[in-house]
């Protein structure tokens, strides 16, 4: 027996497509414990997020940690939940709504759907849509700027396990890093800009990335580096010494040794230390979730208070940020130079857009 999953029988002549897979870590469906446990436990499982041996980590996730963090973790989540749902899912799918107006602007005929690594909408779902319509090329995006074998790595992994069970594959492109690309440090600049001109300058800036093992460096990965990156890139255009930033890494899990230093430790010293205020930026997060803000907006931040500091901003992730859509349109484009992408229509498509934006009809 086939183990390909049954296509449509091949059109001769039809019409070749692109499409545009934008690709995010994913959220629980909803912030109940059941699905909060379902998406750890599908999240926990993948051997790029923890490379202990299998065994023993199956004892330790099933035995230790799901039975009791789902509960701890759902309270988290219910407490940045919006009546649209999870703020990671909103934003996501805002950007790539906005990502296929942008391509539609430049007159582009392009399919652009969004997809989750862990829980909905799969990354399978969306490309098994996009062959359904005709997409013949895709292009994957992940919403992660920095590389990562625990997250850039393992969203391609998935992208691979759905191709083993296709029997007519589309050709398919990645995008690996935009760590250094001038359109998103341009985006992080104007938006830490626009919090300064509402707020004034803190004393000092701290650039907060998502922590992963220490062991990861010396094995080879290259986020730390270009984390810091990033993170020099950003100051150099925001015209900062540096003294005046510092990068830090959160969202410690276990008790091995991370990447450091960690966020609230360095927080709780800014403080004691006589900082009266800082501002905190997370670069390598592009929509507002979890770890920005709950982990960031409300427990850094009450850590930095109680330690002595006086005030404390949070500036929020790119999320749907104009400069931000641009930046990874630009981006899409130049990954899909060579492929057919543009149609006839593009030009009409792109004028009625226009017309409509002048109308009010869409956003």
């Amino acid at each position: 027996m086939s183990s390909f999953k049954p296509e449509p029988p091949y059109t001769h002549g039809q019409t070749p497509r692109t499409g545009i897979i934008f690709c995010n870590l994913g959220t629980p469906a909803t912030a109940g414990t059941a699905d909060v446990r379902r998406f750890l436990g599908e999240f926990l499982s993948d051997p790029r997020v923890v490379e202990i041996p299998r065994l023993l980590w199956w004892l330790i996730l099933h035995c230790i940690i799901l039975p009791f963090r789902p509960a701890k973790s759902a309270a988290k989540y219910a407490s940045i939940w919006t009546p649209e749902g999870s703020p990671l899912k909103v934003w996501t799918e805002r950007q790539a709504g906005s990502l296929q107006a942008w391509m539609v602007e430049r007159g582009h005929d392009v399919l652009v759907r969004y997809a989750m690594r862990y829980g909905q909408t799969s990354i399978a779902a969306q490309l098994d849509a996009l062959k359904a319509e005709g997409a013949t090329r895709v292009l994957v995006v992940p919403a992660y700027p920095q590389y990562s074998a625990t997250t850039t790595a393992s969203l391609f992994d998935a992208v691979y396990a759905w191709t083993a069970k296709v029997r007519n594959l589309p050709e398919l492109r990645f995008v690996n890093r935009y760590h250094d690309d001038a359109g998103y440090i341009l985006a992080l600049a104007r938006s830490i800009e626009r919090s300064w001109k509402m707020y004034g300058r803190p004393e000092q800036l701290v650039m907060s990335f998502h922590g992963v093992p220490e062991r990861t460096l010396q094995l080879g990965d290259p986020y730390h580096c270009e984390c810091f990156k990033t993170a020099r890139l950003l100051a150099e255009r925001l015209g900062l010494s540096s003294e005046q930033y510092k990068v830090t890494f959160q969202s410690r899990l276990g008790r091995a040794r991370w990447l450091q230093p960690y966020t609230e430790p360095s927080l709780i010293a800014l403080a004691q230390a006589g900082t009266r205020r800082v501002d905190v930026v997370c670069p390598g997060f592009t929509s507002d979730c979890l770890e920005t803000l709950e982990e960031i907006d409300i427990e850094g931040r009450s850590a930095f208070m109680q330690a002595g500091g006086t005030e404390f901003h949070y500036i929020a992730c790119l999320n749907a940020e104009s400069e931000w859509i641009e930046a990874l349109g630009a981006l899409s484009e130049r990954h899909l130079a060579g492929w057919p992408s543009r149609s006839a229509q593009a030009p009409a498509l792109a004028a009625s857009r226009r017309a409509a934006l002048a109308q009010g009809a869409i956003d």
